[in-house]
């Protein structure tokens, strides 16, 4: 039945948001700043054929929002949680910006569980510190509160399907539109990247694997041509109009590299 539960794991309480559908299991994963809510156009076509969840992250959404250990082995262990709990595997995982990190650890640390794999505008480089500053300042300076949903959409640069998402993460508190998140612990789950690379874990994979780069994103073209060279069962699509989140900037061609891809698997 579609709707919200929650998995605790240890101390920390996971939101997690069952789209429904019927057929193999699909878990999307946000990147940093983002919320389960934000798959709602990817599981609206996605569902007609699998059985579509997403979670908040900890530290995000209706999760856990101020957890101590904010390590990608905890966020990994929380997906696992996820999948087991829910009773999801052999699952595909589709994962944006640092949810396709998590996304890529998970199937490498526990291939029982993952029968695909789409990492979106992510790689397994990690962190540099000049960009963890630009990154904590850029969501210090949102101009919160938000008096209005579309203050909030304007702000984002809408209207647009990014612009929405993006303010439907937000909170309505007292005195207006707040972010379901808190910036010191975003910028703690980036800080624990630096000087951290996962290439050791991406050359164990043995799932099939769909590479999805944004031609205005954040991976290099270069390290998405060493990601399917050292990895033969992986193929890389690119969306050459669309930012770092892809997955709203161009929804269409989205829809159309990942539903072929889970077809194949």
């Amino acid at each position: 039945m579609p709707g919200w539960s929650f998995v605790e794991r240890e101390t920390v309480r996971l939101a997690c948001r069952d789209f429904g559908g019927h057929g193999p299991s699909v878990l999307l994963l946000h990147g940093l700043a983002g919320h389960a809510g934000e798959w709602t156009e990817t599981a609206r076509w996605s569902t007609s054929r699998r059985h579509v969840v997403a979670f908040d992250a900890r530290g995000h959404g209706r999760s856990e929002r101020a957890p101590v250990d904010v390590s990608r082995a905890a966020h990994v262990a929380d997906t696992v949680s996820v999948v087991e709990e829910l009773g999801l595997a052999p699952v595909v995982l589709i994962g944006q910006s640092l949810g396709g990190l998590t996304a890529l650890l998970v199937a490498a640390r526990h291939p029982e569980l993952v029968r695909g794999l789409v990492v979106a505008d992510a790689s397994p480089e990690g962190e540099e510190g000049a960009n963890v500053v630009r990154v904590g300042e850029a969501l210090g300076n949102w101009p919160v509160p938000f008096p209005s949903r579309d203050a909030a959409v304007e702000f984002f640069g809408g209207p647009s399907l990014r612009a929405e998402a993006w303010a439907d993460g937000l909170e309505d508190r007292r005195d207006g539109l707040w972010p379901c998140f808190d910036v010191e612990v975003m910028v703690r789950t980036l800080q624990d990247l630096v000087g951290h690379s996962y290439w050791a874990e991406w050359d164990r994979i043995r799932c099939p694997t769909l590479v999805a780069r944004a031609g205005n994103g954040v991976v290099p073209d270069s390290d998405a041509r060493a990601m399917i060279d050292r990895l033969p069962l992986a193929r890389l699509v690119e969306l050459p109009h669309a930012g770092h989140d892809l997955h709203l900037d161009c929804p269409a061609d989205w829809e159309v590299a990942v539903s072929q891809f889970l077809d194949s698997v």
